[in-house]
């Protein structure tokens, strides 16, 4: 008679979530049922979405959008974390990151609607007003202190990889691999006691492939970039992040920018911000704030070209390669 094998069993799981799917990749015993934990996680990145989407006008943020100015509002937990996140790092980044973008978002055409050229002119003719400066936060209640929509498009993928990460914590799970749409958390080790190997995209429109390879453990990873989701005006590509100063996409952003911080959150939104900050002053301000980043920028002629701060990353040039495959 044979004997039972006791090597850890992989398991992938993923689902649908925000327009793409999460995933999350784990070893567990043999006899381990991933059901349950299959449906933990769904319903954590469901709850995510159904507080945090300006897809859908029935969330808690579409809520919070349409209350009235000075009027305090009660909002759910999961909420209450990320504009807690979103505010911090606004004020951090000097409002290179600012979840007050709602209005412009949409004009542009990056929301539901189609971009729509009256909205676009409102949105780059109105007072700037940042979100760490309008919006006041006291628990789970919330009010505007200005007129401000809201929008969480680049921090809630990253929150919803950090809600993987602690729901797989919740079942005992301390080593895993989890993500959203590229935004990934590694928990741990793998079951041979190395880290887990993540790719940072290379920033090509027409093909998805690696630029470099990091290894993390314990450790959450995102990517901002212009080659995903950008709006063609006169001829002319605009990148889906906006500049908070003038209400209209970002005109001349890096390629991409890749951070690594402890949470997804942090990771997602200081990308963000490292992007609006660009190659000038963004890799000062990600010394200022102790993060490892990544700049990558693309030439007339299709050579990228990468800066890296921090630790993980050289701070001279990191690394040089063709933006376009053969």
């Amino acid at each position: 008679m044979s004997k039972m094998s006791t090597e850890p069993v992989r398991h992938a799981l993923n689902g649908p979530t925000m327009g793409t799917r999460w995933s999350a990749l784990f070893f567990a015993p043999p006899g381990f049922d991933p059901d349950l934990v299959q449906a933990a996680l769904q319903a954590a990145v469901d709850t995510v979405d159904a507080q945090m989407s300006t897809w859908r006008p029935d969330s808690d943020l579409m809520r919070l959008n349409a209350a009235p100015v000075g009027a305090w509002q009660d909002i759910p937990s999961d909420l209450a974390r990320v504009l807690t996140i979103g505010l911090a790092i606004g004020r951090a980044s000097g409002g290179a990151f600012d979840i007050g973008q709602g209005d412009a978002v949409r004009a542009w055409g990056f929301g539901p609607a189609a971009a729509d050229p009256q909205a676009i002119l409102g949105a780059m003719q109105a007072p700037h007003r940042a979100a760490h400066v309008v919006l006041e936060l006291d628990g789970n209640r919330v009010r505007k202190m200005a007129p401000i929509a809201l929008d969480l498009n680049g921090i809630a993928k990253g929150y919803g990889v950090d809600r993987l990460a602690e729901v797989l914590s919740a079942c005992g799970i301390l080593d895993a691999l989890v993500g959203i749409d590229g935004e990934m958390r590694a928990l741990g080790l793998r079951p041979d006691g190395t880290p887990w190997t993540i790719a940072v995209e290379a920033p090509e429109r027409d093909r998805r492939a690696p630029h470099s390879i990091l290894t993390l453990q314990d450790a959450s990873v995102a990517t901002s970039g212009d080659y995903r989701h950008w709006v063609t005006v006169q001829g002319r590509d605009l990148s889906h992040t906006m500049d908070p100063a003038r209400g209209a996409p970002l005109l001349a952003p890096p390629a991409s920018v890749t951070v690594i911080a402890p949470t997804c959150a942090e990771a997602d939104a200081w990308a963000t911000a490292l992007m609006v900050a660009g190659v000038d002053e963004g890799p000062g301000l990600a010394r200022k704030a102790g993060l490892d980043a990544l700049f990558l920028t693309r030439d007339d002629t299709g050579v990228v070209q990468g800066i890296g701060v921090g630790k993980l990353f050289s701070s001279k040039s990191a690394a040089t390669a063709p933006a376009v495959g053969d």
